[in-house]
């Protein structure tokens, strides 16, 4: 299977409380998500189901993006 371009969403599956959903992120977000739950120390689910547990009324993948947006301005301040 062929990567997708750059920039065109990719549908993945994650369990929530138990429950299965599907995100679908762009590539690049999928990368810094993965990345900012190693280096919490959390399995992608957990991390998933940290961020839906505050989210409101945003769609998930939206919520997703934004915790990665936030994590990347604290690190360039």
């Amino acid at each position: 299977m062929s990567n997708p371009p750059a920039g065109r969403p990719i549908k993945h599956s994650l369990t929530l409380r138990g429950h299965r959903t599907s995100v679908s992120l762009e590539r690049e977000f999928w990368d810094a998500f993965r990345a900012l739950a190693q280096e919490r120390g959390l399995a992608l689910n957990a991390l998933a189901a940290e961020i839906d547990a505050v989210r409101g009324d945003v769609g998930l993948a939206s919520a997703i993006r934004v915790a990665v947006l936030t994590d990347l301005q604290s690190r360039t301040g």
